[in-house]
């Protein structure tokens, strides 16, 4: 299975970045924090240069500290914060980090007795969480948000207090090269559920696991360690009862049922990419 997905109105949204990147006092860029480096696209990167930029590893509750650990490396780039968008002090130290990104221009500003409002654009490949931190920082659901891919189409500007963000669709490479880091993003939901064989991820997603989170499988499926990767959906379609009215295997409903557990944390926390990932991206 090769993974490419580029839809039109990635295009349109790449266009309205680069016309709206102008007004923009920087960026709040949102990686998947089970996959921050897979959901770094270099293009959106390039995009921004000259703009100071805050990454922000959503989704912390459902990774473990590997994500700690690529954080700390991004942090060598720019600043950096992994956060449960849902914990009660995500929002104070988002707005801290965020804010003191602009704390040097907001004083020059003030000392010519000018109070102005500071913007920065929301960016990320689809269903990282941008929607939800824009409605963490404005204190109410102002985006619309989503678990599958391409909920944004549009753009739209939220107040959020100390300053506005522009929302913007996600947008993934117009060329995955690296069809690894585009497995993962299908896993967690970042690519279109309705261009994938359900069966060929779900077995790469077990295979990913098996060598990674062997334990988790063994918990929630009964899949040993040394199980073969041909095999693993028979077994989760044996544990979940998944039998068609013939009396065979379902499975297709294995296979979703696989990787809905991964994308909602039945599986415990994971974290997909590793340190070494991180060799010769520049954040």
């Amino acid at each position: 299975m090769t993974i490419q997905w580029y839809p039109g109105h990635m295009t349109r949204a790449m266009r309205m970045m680069e016309e709206m990147i102008g007004v923009c006092d920087g960026v709040i860029y949102v990686l998947d924090a089970r996959c921050p480096v897979s959901s770094f696209n270099e293009k959106l990167k390039r995009l921004f240069s000259g703009k100071p930029v805050v990454y922000v590893l959503c989704k912390g509750d459902l990774a473990d500290g590997e994500s700690d650990k690529i954080a700390q490396i991004i942090k060598n780039f720019a600043p950096a914060i992994k956060i449960d968008a849902f914990s009660a002090q995500a929002k104070k130290l988002l707005t801290a980090l965020i804010s003191e990104t602009v704390a040097e221009r907001r004083e020059r500003y003030l000392k010519r007795g000018c109070e102005r409002m500071f913007r920065f654009m929301v960016a990320g490949v689809p269903n990282t969480g941008k929607s939800t931190i824009i409605n963490l920082l404005a204190g109410s659901k102002r985006a619309v948000t989503g678990d599958k891919a391409g909920v944004t189409r549009g753009r739209q500007w939220i107040s959020c207090g100390a300053f506005d963000l522009l929302d913007t669709p996600g947008t993934c490479p117009p060329a995955f090269e690296n069809q690894t880091r585009a497995e993962r993003l299908a896993f967690v939901g970042s690519i279109n559920d309705d261009i994938l064989n359900f069966d060929e991820l779900a077995e790469k997603l077990l295979c990913e696991l098996k060598d990674k989170y062997p334990e988790a499988l063994m918990a929630r499926y009964g899949i040993e360690p040394g199980e073969s990767p041909d095999k693993m959906l028979d077994i989760v379609s044996k544990r979940r009862g998944f039998i068609t009215k013939g009396g065979e295997k379902d499975y297709d409903r294995a296979a979703r049922a696989v990787v809905e557990d991964f994308r909602s944390g039945r599986l415990g926390k994971v974290t997909l990419d590793s340190v070494s990932d991180c060799d010769g991206v520049e954040f």
